[in-house]
């Protein structure tokens, strides 16, 4: 017979013993949890991608511009849920930023069945339902679709997207060419170009890519960060064109505040920042504690009371090419107390029951590059 104390101490084993695996299993269990909550978070699909999905969607897969029905009234302006490939191009470089494969590869199957014709051009508007009522690209959102192919070609090493890639740029460098130069559009039906070149759609990184692809030769990526490098400016902004037959900048007296930032985003990819710009930005947003969508070129007043978020986004963008992250967060502290100001649209800048497709996407991009390591 076992003496009394031997089986207490058996017994105290076998209960410390339970104790134990009790302890490990309930830790494991824990870091599981855990585990599932960052995962479940890094996947969770943000709120302003939730609200393009199932707002700014139309029934065919492409992006409405708009938020509200409405019927546009010229060919060249766009209204409604027309859609754009200035859209198209942002929601793809969204999807290469998230590593989001299928989101792209649904974007890309929108691109070849609805935007590209069979001359191997990107239409620039359809109508809401797909149809084609244009003849003519955008240069700018080109190169925006370009650049993402070629990126998610080497994300995902899939040749079909370089393939693309590479008969849009031919399509570019036969026809949307003047003097040697790349040029706004080409109207594919009357076979005309315009001699300006917006500094806008010098996309210099794109441009990069396309040269590292062997898409163009390196003397086409230099003759466009020479344009750029011998931009002028007036001491802050930058001009909005560059005539190629004249070999002329023009300014205009009213800034487009997305177009001045775009170009210097342009610029802080060549280690060259706009520096002036900048500063004037930062002045603005301590003075005033908001960035408006026009100045004045002369007075570098605004000329308008409303804020944009698409402002915001570009400054967050352009901030983090110039690597200064600390400004970044502040625009972006600011730029969030826009959204989810309407409650049926939750996710969305949405403002007197209407938005643009240009206030969600640039905002989303934003806060993904911001997040990115």
């Amino acid at each position: 017979m076992m003496p009394v104390w031997r089986n207490s101490c058996k017994n105290l084993l076998i209960i410390s013993t339970i104790i134990l695996s009790t302890i490990i299993l309930l830790g494991c269990s824990i870091a599981v949890s855990t585990y599932s909550g960052e995962a479940a978070v890094k996947n969770e699909r943000p709120y302003t991608e939730k609200f393009i999905t199932k707002h700014m969607t139309n029934t065919n897969g492409t992006l409405a511009t708009y938020l509200k029905p409405a019927i546009s009234t010229y060919p060249d302006i766009v209204a409604g849920r027309e859609a754009l490939s200035e859209s198209l191009g942002f929601w793809m470089q969204y999807a290469v930023m998230r590593q989001d494969h299928a989101l792209f590869d649904r974007s890309y199957q929108v691109l070849k069945d609805k935007f590209l014709t069979p001359e191997k051009y990107i239409v620039w508007k359809l109508e809401p339902d797909g149809r084609i009522k244009v003849n003519t690209n955008a240069l700018g959102d080109d190169l925006r679709i370009i650049g993402s192919l070629l990126e998610a070609s080497e994300l995902w090493k899939k040749d079909e997207y370089l393939t693309t890639a590479k008969e849009i740029s031919d399509t570019l460098q036969r026809y949307v060419q003047k003097e040697g130069y790349f040029v706004d559009f080409h109207d594919f039906a009357r076979h005309e170009s315009p001699s300006t070149l917006s500094l806008v759609y010098v996309d210099i990184g794109v441009l990069k890519l396309m040269r590292d692809r062997q898409l163009v030769d390196s003397g086409v990526y230099e003759q466009y960060a020479q344009v750029l490098s011998n931009m002028p400016d007036d001491g802050i902004f930058y001009p909005k064109t560059f005539d190629v037959q004249q070999l002329q900048y023009t300014f205009d007296d009213h800034v487009n505040l997305i177009d001045q930032l775009i170009v210097g985003i342009h610029l802080a990819a060549m280690d060259e920042p706009p520096t002036a710009l900048i500063s004037f930005l930062k002045q603005e947003f301590r003075q005033y504690k908001t960035i408006k969508g026009r100045y004045n070129r002369v007075t570098r007043t605004a000329e308008v009371s409303y804020e944009s978020p698409s402002v915001y986004g570009l400054a967050i963008l352009l901030a983090l090419e110039s690597e200064d992250k600390e400004w970044a967060k502040q625009l972006h502290k600011h730029m969030i107390t826009l959204k989810n100001r309407d409650a049926s649209y939750s996710g969305g800048y949405v403002f007197n029951k209407n938005t643009h497709f240009f206030d969600n996407v640039l905002p989303l991009l934003a806060e993904t590059a911001l997040q990115n390591p």
